[in-house]
């Protein structure tokens, strides 16, 4: 069991270096150096990581993409000013995946200042490969837990309670202060994904506005629909980019998400709970 942890750990570092653009030497840093020069060479796995993106960026009509990420040079969530117009719209000049090259065997960001960013898949996948290592190691009895990102491997299997499920405790968006924090929900895991988005991991308040990080890339502004979303699918990987673009796509997400095949818990912008159809 410590052999197939820490291989798993391992493997979760391996992702992080190689995709974290906080990583000088990272493929997404050296791909976003080389913006508006030469093309960089990738390997098959980012080949498909691009390629999910690209499928992703089509599925949401444009809502996800993975080169929104230098909207940050706008918003400073540590500041209590939102950015000006001018700004956000200086920054939206560098966005749009369809400005990305992707050849054979390599990838090239086609205007100078352009930036891609994993962030919005990066923690999911590592915990999916996680435990596709724990089962490589023969484990079938695991719960990957990266950040609050999670990919059950199978149900629990402590002889007295093999084959129950993960109970899986949802954070409420939005709990009061000076009071015992209540979980929104209890689920279920047995096997699968569950990840969330919300508007209360990274936002700013001014003048009695949140203004929260997920941003949507067509304005440059943060999305007010959802305070939270939680998605089960079947991997984390899915379910994480589910949540992001049930998120950004704000009212539409309800009925969006059952399309999808996808269960779904959420908090809307006034508190309410709707959740997917009992399945």
């Amino acid at each position: 069991m410590r052999r197939a942890a820490a291989a798993a750990i391992a493997e979760v570092q391996r992702i992080e270096r190689k995709y974290s653009r906080y990583q000088p030497g990272s493929v997404i840093s050296r791909i976003n150096q080389s913006a508006g020069n030469a093309a960089v060479e990738v390997d098959s796995e980012t080949r498909e990581l691009l390629a999910f993106a690209h499928a992703l960026w089509e599925m949401s009509d444009g809502l996800f993409d993975i080169s929104s990420g230098i909207l940050r040079r706008a918003w400073d969530f540590r500041q209590a000013l939102p950015p000006s117009r001018e700004a956000v719209q200086e920054a939206l000049a560098c966005v749009g995946w369809q400005k990305v090259e992707l050849q054979d065997g390599s990838v090239s960001l086609s205007q100078t200042g352009m930036e891609l960013d994993f962030g919005g898949f990066g923690k999911e996948y590592a915990a999916d490969r996680a435990a596709a290592v724990l089962n490589q190691h023969g484990m079938q009895h695991a719960l990957v837990n990266l950040g609050g990102d999670l990919h059950a491997l199978g149900p629990r299997g402590l002889p007295e309670i093999k084959g129950a499920p993960w109970i899986i405790q949802i954070a409420h968006p939005r709990p009061e202060a000076g009071k015992p924090t209540a979980p929104l929900a209890s689920l279920a895991l047995a096997r699968g994904g569950l990840a969330s988005s919300g508007d209360y991991e990274r936002f700013l308040i001014h003048d009695g506005k949140r203004y929260c990080h997920v941003l949507n890339p067509h304005t440059g502004w943060p999305v007010t629909h959802w305070q939270s979303i939680s998605v089960l699918a079947t991997n984390t990987t899915t379910a994480g980019a589910l949540a992001t673009i049930a998120m950004l796509k704000e009212a539409d997400a309800a009925q969006w998400l059952p399309s999808q095949n996808a269960r779904f818990m959420g908090v809307l912008w006034d508190g309410s709970i709707v959740q997917s159809p009992a399945q």
